[in-house]
């Protein structure tokens, strides 16, 4: 008789929580679809509670209790996954850190932070992915990342928010020629941008573009303006557009760290950007 434990009904949770679909979940878990509905009974009998209510064969809500068994739930299986890297330790294996970086904070200030994590935590490897503000947020409080740097103050229930550098913003490139080159909503620089164009009340056509480095390049060559950072506008004719377009870069990490590790390599970011 196969005996499933609760870390993989818990995480069988998690994934039917988050797609809110149970063809999708077993998907994703490379199980059957009556795999992943065994594992929920199964945990709805331990619980003595509803998790989901079924609206039909598809649609599924989650419950209140649902709710909270996905918070707590995430920190159990954290604590899992971290106490086994702690034992593992003893067998010199690298304990992961998973950090996501919005963009101009990714090309122009993590190298020398990366570099200086790598030497002051020998024991840990740092995994690095580049997504927009949104994304990390996001990402940080899925438990999906284990601390992320941030160009714009987005906040969550389970999340804190630390302020680093201040960023300061320029108009790049000649707005008589043209286009605008304007960032997707969800980055960091958008609200800028969307503030320059309404206060100038500008209604040129744009080209949304997901990426810094293409619109530096687009820049350079001489096509198009747009808002970035001065420390990416470099050699590219640029005006500073003062006080009011100055940002600030935020650390956000989860309010409970289930590893003492991440919350000492949080406190290194902070006391690293005030040298």
């Amino acid at each position: 008789m196969e005996v499933i434990t609760l870390l993989e009904k818990l995480e069988t949770f998690k994934i039917v929580y988050e797609t809110q679909n149970f063809s999708k979940a077993a998907e994703l878990l490379f199980v059957s679809q009556p795999t992943v509905s065994a594992h929920i009974k199964q945990l709805e009998e331990e619980l003595s509670t509803q998790l989901f209510i079924r609206n039909g064969r598809m649609n599924i809500s989650a419950t209140p209790q649902a709710h909270l068994l996905y918070q707590r739930g995430l920190n159990l299986l954290d604590d899992w996954q971290h106490l086994y890297q702690e034992i593992q330790q003893g067998t010199q294996q690298l304990v992961p850190c998973r950090i996501g970086v919005s963009h101009t904070f990714a090309i122009y200030l993590l190298p020398d932070l990366l570099m200086r994590l790598y030497t002051r935590f020998p024991h840990i490897q740092f995994q690095v992915e580049m997504m927009n503000s949104a994304a990390v947020l996001h990402a940080v409080e899925q438990h999906e990342l284990d601390l992320g740097i941030i160009e714009k103050p987005l906040s969550a229930a389970t999340v804190e928010r630390y302020p680093l550098m201040s960023d300061q913003l320029v108009l790049a490139g000649d707005p008589a020629v043209g286009p605008w080159l304007v960032r997707e909503q969800s980055s960091g620089v958008y609200y800028y941008m969307k503030r320059y164009l309404e206060e100038q009340n500008i209604q040129t056509p744009i080209l949304q573009i997901a990426n810094n480095e293409m619109i530096v390049a687009l820049l350079k060559k001489g096509f198009g303006c747009s808002i970035i950072s001065a420390r990416a506008a470099g050699d590219v004719p640029h005006e500073d557009l003062g006080e009011r377009y100055r940002r600030q870069f935020y650390l956000v990490k989860r309010t409970r760290d289930s590893y003492k590790e991440f919350a000492a390599c949080a406190s290194f970011i902070r006391q690293w950007q005030e040298e």
